[in-house]
């Protein structure tokens, strides 16, 4: 009895506490091994921590909160990340120059830079070089020698012909000598036949003497012609021996050394297109680009088009040009035009055999317009910005040329008035402004303000 009324106490005072104290709770620990109506060993456990319950309550309210916030901002997320993914490009502006050119690009080639005036400069007779007074990058005058080949058996033949110049002359000045004896004599005997004391015999002789004297003379002559010819002709092959610079230039190409043997028409170990050249002059005042244009497109250009030259190795320079010519004839088998066009502001960057792209250009506002589509303006405001966008921008719907554009992450229907076709580009009259990104190929489907994804960001 007294053990379950010690009991019922404990109950009662645990249940007080409980009540007298909602937010702490302190256990009270019994020890059953103590001996019933012990009430001594009752202890209350200060060194638990305290319960509470509101803690797991706020740590849901806490979450909740944060999924409704998120909630947007997810729904945000998953619908970009399931936009299509786009590709842009930018409008851009040219402003065209009154009286001028428009800058407006017709037609694109490429090809390689060349010397209007370039010579692969060789020799006229065959030997064994003996001097070379140039190196790449040399400039040499009109005239300038440039290597020689070694001529010492000519110059002895030279010397020979002079002194048989010497011989002829001295054989000259013994034969007048002798014809004017004989005339002489001929005189003496022509006198004496009026006295009557000479024969016609002694008369006779005398004038065959005078005839043969002057027919010595006369050969005389002829010997000293020949051997001053033959002396001119020895000179004009020591002088075959030196290579002269054709024109004012610089040496691109150096094709020999001193010691080889060349020969004009080449020898072993020298390239056949060559021919015995030993170095490629060319003028670098005026260069152009040699380039190749389908035969479709030549109609496109005019005579002095002006055009823009772009060098492979600098694309951050250009270069001012003009169609220069238009070759006369086709290449049936590849079907193109062969072109030139000179550059007219090139500097020390430019140089033969480097691989360039010409742009050719509208020739001016009053040059003409070509692909101007049906219910476009073909005589626009010459003075006007003209914007461009490329071709593969422009759709139609219902009939209507229009163009998409990417604003604040959707895209924007935009009716655009169409222009001048140029290249891959065209002209908008209006509808975008520069700057405007514009979807390229826009996808099937695409509706006005539908979010869309640009590609690469």
């Amino acid at each position: 009895m007294r053990s379950a009324k010690c009991d019922k106490i404990a109950v009662e005072i645990a249940d007080h506490d409980i009540i007298r104290s909602p937010i702490l709770f302190f256990p009270v620990t019994i020890h059953s091994g103590s001996p019933a109506g012990d009430l001594s060993r009752l202890r209350i456990d200060r060194d638990a921590a305290p319960r509470r319950p509101w803690l797991a309550w706020s740590v849901v309210a806490i979450l909740l909160a944060g999924a409704v916030a998120a909630y947007p901002r997810g729904r945000a997320y998953v619908a970009e990340r399931r936009a299509p993914v786009v590709e842009v490009a930018h409008a851009t502006q040219v402003v065209a120059t009154p009286g001028g050119s428009t800058d407006l690009p017709v037609l694109v080639a490429s090809g390689y830079v060349v010397a209007r005036r370039s010579s692969d400069v060789g020799v006229k007779t065959g030997g064994r070089l003996a001097r070379l007074t140039f190196e790449e990058g040399t400039r040499v005058r009109k005239g300038e020698i440039i290597a020689e080949i070694e001529h010492a058996d000519i110059e002895a033949q030279l010397e020979a012909s002079r002194r048989a110049v010497a011989e002829a002359e001295a054989q000259l000045t013994q034969a007048v000598a002798s014809r004017d004896e004989d005339l002489r004599t001929l005189d003496r005997q022509r006198a004496l036949m009026k006295d009557g004391i000479t024969t016609d015999a002694a008369l006779t002789g005398a004038q065959a003497a005078a005839a043969v004297s002057a027919a010595r003379v006369k050969s005389a002559e002829a010997a000293i012609a020949s051997s001053r010819a033959r002396v001119k002709v020895t000179e004009e092959a020591i002088e075959n021996t030196n290579v002269r610079a054709p024109f004012d230039g610089v040496v691109i190409k150096k094709r020999a050394e001193v010691g080889e043997t060349v020969s004009p028409f080449g020898v072993a170990g020298q390239a056949s297109r060559e021919g015995g050249a030993i170095a490629t002059i060319a003028d670098l005042g005026e260069l152009e680009v040699q380039t190749e244009v389908s035969e479709n497109s030549v109609a496109k250009l005019v005579a002095a088009m002006p055009a823009e030259v772009k060098l492979q190795a600098y694309q951050d320079q250009s270069y001012k040009g003009r169609l220069r010519q238009i070759f006369p004839s086709a290449d049936r088998a590849k079907a193109i035009v062969e072109v030139r066009v000179t550059i007219l502001n090139a500097d020390a960057h430019v140089k033969p055999e480097m691989t360039a792209s010409v742009t050719f250009q509208e020739p001016g506002v009053n040059g003409g317009q070509t692909g101007v589509r049906p219910g476009s303006d073909p005589h626009p405001n010459p003075a006007a910005p003209i914007v461009l966008v490329p071709k593969r921008a422009v759709t139609e719907q219902a009939g209507q040329r229009l163009v998409w554009v990417v604003n604040g992450g959707t895209a924007v229907r935009r009716p655009v008035i169409l222009g001048v076709e140029r290249l891959d580009q065209i002209e908008v009259r209006s509808g975008v402004v520069p700057g405007e990104a514009v979807i390229l190929n826009p996808p099937v489907g695409l509706t006005d303000r539908a979010l869309v994804r640009v590609k690469g960001t």
